[in-house]
């Protein structure tokens, strides 16, 4: 019988919620258990008592891949101290513009490690990312264009939710076609008086810095949420020397559901890369399957 595929989640929040669905219905997965920073929470956060939960993962004893589930901005220090103690490690980063330098910095920890790491291993950054590179060796020469929504944003929202006076916080993105947006950001304050300096600073954040955004001051955030988000992407482009050829992907999904997925899928794909940190254009399809590689190919090619 082959040893599942041992796993820690980081973090309890929409995707870690949705890590541990993935887990329990990968074939080849099972759940160590979860890292939290106060082990009091646990009910809070809505962990099911039959998990385990600890402090630092030393206390789950052996862990083959820790997920990720905590903001962007925390990954890279989360990231290096799992790896650097040899434990693999996937998360969902989404500042599309840090990714590589974010890569190149986990790689040589990876190596040190002697682990790997899958960054950005959502549906975008991630499974879209990979869409676009099939659809541009299609069409090597042309245009694509990703809109995006409409839908919550996970990470722009953990962005808001993090400026000081925030209470709560929704961001929606509207796509305007052509790979540009529009930010809805709803947000409930601890004191109204503070509405300037929040929208100031939402505005002024690398996430929505680049966007056309507008910050709504709401009674009730919890009246608004829908998990519900989604893509269209386009390309326009030539085969060759023949013009004109176009083509067109879209999906309508809930966002941590799918992104949790992807992050499973990923996981199972670091046991089976050499040390380093990748991104999902670095690995085999194959590779996020479980099974074996001959049945794969004889069910999918």
């Amino acid at each position: 019988m082959i040893e599942k595929i041992k796993a820690a989640i980081i973090g309890y929040g929409n995707i870690g919620k949705g890590v541990y669905e993935a887990i329990l219905a990968s074939p080849d997965m099972t759940v160590a258990g979860v890292v939290i920073r106060n082990k009091q929470m646990a009910a809070e956060k809505g962990i099911p008592p039959s998990l385990m939960v600890a402090e630092h993962i030393a206390e789950l004893g052996k862990v083959d891949v820790a997920f990720l589930c905590v903001p962007s901005r925390e990954v890279l220090n989360a990231a290096k101290e799992f790896l650097a103690s040899g434990i693999n490690t996937v998360d969902s980063y989404d500042i599309h513009s840090d990714i590589y330098d974010v890569q190149q910095q986990l790689a040589l920890t990876a190596k040190q490690g002697n682990a790997v790491a899958i960054i950005s291993a959502g549906w975008d950054p991630g499974t879209d990312s990979m869409l676009r590179c099939i659809l541009e060796a299609a069409a090597p020469k042309g245009l694509t264009y990703t809109n995006f929504g409409p839908g919550m944003s996970m990470g722009h929202t953990v962005a808001v939710k993090a400026i000081p006076g925030v209470k709560k916080a929704l961001s929606v993105t509207i796509p305007l076609g052509t790979s540009i947006h529009r930010r809805m950001v709803y947000v409930e304050l601890h004191d109204k008086n503070q509405a300037g300096a929040v929208c100031d600073a939402i505005k002024n954040d690398p996430y929505f810095v680049n966007d056309e955004t507008h910050v709504k001051i709401v009674d009730d955030v919890d009246a608004l949420q829908d998990k519900g988000h989604g893509v269209n992407m386009v390309r326009k482009g030539v085969s060759g020397m023949t013009d004109n050829q176009l083509f067109e992907f879209n999906m309508r999904i809930n966002n941590p559901a799918l992104t949790a997925q992807i992050m499973v899928s990923a996981g199972r794909a670091t046991m089976r890369q050499t040390a380093g940190c990748y991104t999902m254009l670095e690995i085999p399809m194959i590779d996020l399957l479980p099974g074996e590689r001959e049945d794969i190919i004889r069910r999918m090619v």
